[in-house]
């Protein structure tokens, strides 16, 4: 029996359209998450007073902060996964050439590596 060696048209368009929807929503986020950093006027949210509530102000300063850096990143790696099934190239394992599971690309549908190849890789 021949393995396949890339998924079909079809089921690339099922994983675009999965992509396009988890990246509206990532967009979404990250629009929410800058949107806490800056104040009305779009000036970045910089306190000078030395109020007991500037501690909590800065931890979610830094929390919003840190969860933009990431939906960000997210964002870049949905991106890349749409250019990967504009090439045909995704659901490819990079390191080994085979299909990542169907379940894995649906819950983590920018991998480039199956569950296998990311587990050796930490070895």
């Amino acid at each position: 029996m021949e393995t396949k060696k890339r998924y079909s048209d079809e089921e690339l368009e099922e994983f675009r359209a999965l992509i396009n929807s988890k990246l509206e929503q990532a967009r979404k986020s990250y629009a929410e998450y800058t949107h806490q950093l800056k104040d009305t006027d779009g000036n970045a949210i910089i306190s000078n007073t030395s109020d007991p509530d500037d501690g909590q102000q800065n931890q979610a300063t830094e929390s919003a902060s840190l969860m933009a850096s990431r939906t960000e990143k997210y964002i870049k790696n949905l991106e890349n996964a749409l250019v990967r099934i504009e090439n045909k190239t995704y659901g490819i394992d990079r390191l080994t050439g085979e299909l990542i599971p169907k379940e894995r690309l649906k819950a983590v549908p920018h991998a480039t590596l199956t569950v296998d190849s990311k587990n050796n890789q930490k070895k």
